[in-house]
């Protein structure tokens, strides 16, 4: 069973290393490893896969950066290309990147059965464009799996409860297992001139924060509050920086003494970092999940999550970015115990395995078969309605 698998962006790395590694166990699965290059940096790629242990990529798509029309359009001729070369038994996807959907989709109009790692995460926010890769990623797939609970009740609702969704776990997670006694050898920590338990971590990226002059100022006033109780370093991605720069708030971020803005951080040294945390500030998806792990406070600068385990049972506190509501939920997160916050059932470093596991069993079945036994269920579910 020939297994394309795909990655296009940074996220992607952490999803995609257990799973190449899990393959391992069934040798009826062949896996290959496509990167469609939508995100790629030649020194950040090769330095997480050599952090991550993932293979060298079979293939490197290149499409590079780009609208979101334009970056669709080149993956979707590239990849489309690939599997007519490649004549994949099934094309595996992961997260909510614009590779993620694009990949789907071509490999849907194929008639290649679609996987997708991480289906049924909601924010229910559709101005987010990763909200709508999600949502359409899942309809074109033949199997979902499940990341946490809320999945589920979302794929039910929009009538994705066929017998190819699985609830296996978090790849993340598996990564971050994994690999945290490597991470334990970082010096990152002394390298910056800090005290572990004694610093905030922040990172902030999403362009409803960083393209809006306004919230970025905002958010900007509110983070100067907490660099006065606790000094803040700030692995920034570059299009943040070129945003404070071109808003006129640079120079205000630079010439606080309380704040570190360094270069975007390899996997590594950036688990160390966060690990050894007081609390993470941050408007990041993947962030949540590690922090509720790793028993760290997280607060999240964004108006929903699609990961809502990690309030609900994680240390993860959801503030929007009204600067008094973050300045309160700093607070309520700093004055909180982390070890009495739970972990989401399945999060135990083995969703890989399962997923491989489900993959090795199910063989390479013809997509017509899920298609016949979703419609059949669509017809029980209105026999009952009726």
């Amino acid at each position: 069973m020939r297994i394309v698998n795909v990655v296009g962006a940074r996220p992607n790395f952490m999803k995609i290393a257990p799973l190449m590694a899990a393959y391992g166990a069934h040798p009826a699965l062949e896996p290959v490893l496509v990167h469609t290059g939508q995100h790629y940096d030649h020194a950040m790629s090769d330095r997480f896969f050599d952090e991550l242990d993932i293979p060298r990529p079979d293939l490197n798509l290149g499409v590079g950066g780009g609208t979101h029309a334009a970056q669709h359009a080149s993956v979707i001729q590239a990849f489309e290309k690939a599997c007519l070369d490649l004549k994949p038994d099934l094309v595996l996807v992961v997260g909510d990147v614009n590779s993620t959907i694009s990949c789907a989709l071509v490999a849907a109009k194929l008639n290649i059965p679609v996987a997708h790692v991480e289906a049924g995460l909601r924010s229910f926010d559709r101005t987010m464009p990763e909200e709508i890769n999600r949502v359409l990623t899942d309809q074109l797939s033949d199997l979902l799996f499940v990341s946490e609970q809320s999945g589920l009740i979302n794929l039910a609702r929009e009538g994705l409860d066929h017998e190819g969704v699985h609830f296996v776990g978090n790849v993340m997670i598996d990564s971050l297992y994994r690999n945290l006694p490597r991470a334990a050898r970082s010096t990152v920590v002394a390298d910056h001139a800090l005290v572990a338990g004694e610093y905030a971590v922040l990172t902030m990226h999403r362009p409803a924060n960083v393209d809006d002059a306004g919230i970025l100022t905002r958010l900007l006033g509110v983070l100067e509050r907490v660099a006065a109780e606790l000094p803040i370093v700030f692995p920034a991605h570059p299009r943040t920086l070129d945003r404070l720069a071109s808003f006129g708030l640079r120079d205000r971020l630079d010439g606080n003494p309380r704040v570190q803005v360094v270069q975007p951080l390899g996997y590594l040294d950036f688990l160390e970092l966060v690990r050894r945390a007081r609390i993470i500030l941050t408007d990041s998806g993947g962030i949540q999940e590690e922090t509720t792990v790793l028993r760290v406070p997280c607060v999240t600068l964004r108006e929903s999550t699609e990961r809502p385990s990690t309030c609900i049972e994680g240390t993860n506190r959801l503030a929007g970015t009204d600067p008094d509501r973050v300045w309160a939920e700093y607070r309520a997160a700093m004055s909180s115990d982390p070890a009495t916050f739970g972990i989401p059932a399945r999060w135990d470093g083995h969703a890989a395995e399962r997923i491989a596991a489900i993959l090795a069993s199910r063989g390479a079945r013809p997509r017509a078969e899920r298609v016949l036994a979703t419609a059949h269920g669509a017809l029980a579910r209105m026999s009952r309605v009726d």
